[in-house]
């Protein structure tokens, strides 16, 4: 896949976001993240579930805070067969602290920060700031992408009740 730049903002400011544009139908590049500082995940650790990616650039800010939030209430009423996955430039032990702290125990963390495989592989690396773009993936039990969200601006929230549908669309 030929890596390109796009045009996104932050507080109105372009940013650059690196990487292919995925579309429903592609097929969910795999990547690699970490789950704390020595053990790595990838696609192929969620293989057979249903998969909702929450991207945000750091916890520790409010919408991303507001968005990991939602999707944590939402995983209780989605099933075993779904996952939810929040990846974030975040250090690994910062991510732990923060949803300790948040009460946040049903959304699973994975951090972008060592090479950011995710982001490159996505399309949601915002080149100014090496973090990722604000955006969602919901990829199907065979590793199909069937909804995906790329926000323009990196302040707004996503679609939640879009996004939800979408899981629940292949339940």
């Amino acid at each position: 896949m030929m890596t390109q730049q796009r045009a996104a903002s932050f507080k109105g400011n372009p940013i650059t976001l690196v990487g292919p544009e995925l579309a429903v139908g592609d097929s969910a590049p795999d990547f690699t993240v970490s789950k704390n500082l020595v053990e790595q995940a990838s696609l192929k650790d969620y293989a057979g579930k249903i998969k909702l990616i929450s991207v945000v650039p750091s916890l520790d800010t409010g919408v991303c805070d507001a968005q990991t939030r939602r999707f944590n209430e939402e995983a209780a009423g989605l099933g075993d067969h779904v996952i939810i996955l929040t990846i974030s430039a975040d250090l690994p032990f910062a991510q732990a602290r923060w949803c300790g702290a948040s009460g946040v125990d049903r959304v699973v963390t994975l951090s972008d920060h060592k090479d950011m495989s995710f982001g490159q592989a996505y399309g949601v690396l915002i080149k100014e700031f090496r973090l990722d773009m604000r955006s969602i993936f919901v990829i199907d039990a065979n590793d199909k992408i069937t909804y995906v969200e790329y926000l323009q601006e990196m302040t707004e929230h996503p679609n939640y009740e879009q996004a939800v549908e979408a899981v629940k669309a292949l339940l």
